[in-house]
């Protein structure tokens, strides 16, 4: 049994197949999720577990070479808006619609309980050597 890091055999087990370049959306529970992608749904209940918390969890286990995210953000969510540009300094900013069509590219989308608007954001997988 692991002792630390993601325990959710789900979701750390699709951790453990993603590659260079490989998109992982981290969405609210409102987002749409297009088919095709893997997805673990965390959502327990509204708010439960946040954006905040299940981005900090997957910065902790994985290397992330870029980050793409709504625009909308950071006017409807100043919070998510804030940990998003404090992560990714080079955060590409695009309209939530556009943000929508490029997570159907995503090999996975990680579906959290935050009740927030915009509290999205489109991961893309570096390599660590």
């Amino acid at each position: 049994m692991k002792k630390a890091g993601i325990l959710n055999r789900h979701l750390a087990g699709a951790l453990a197949e993603l590659g260079h370049g490989d998109g992982v959306l981290v969405c609210d529970a409102g987002m749409p999720i297009p088919d095709g992608p893997r997805v673990v749904d965390l959502a327990f209940r509204a708010g439960v577990p946040g954006f905040a918390e299940v981005v900090e969890g997957l910065l902790a286990e994985l290397v992330i070479e870029g980050a793409t995210a709504a625009t909308e953000v950071r006017d409807a969510n100043p919070e998510a808006s804030e940990l998003l540009e404090t992560h990714f300094p080079s955060l590409d900013l695009v309209s939530h619609e556009r943000l929508k069509e490029l997570s159907a590219g995503a090999r996975l989308v990680v579906r959290t309980g935050e009740a927030r608007p915009y509290a999205n954001v489109l991961l893309r997988c570096g390599v660590f050597f």
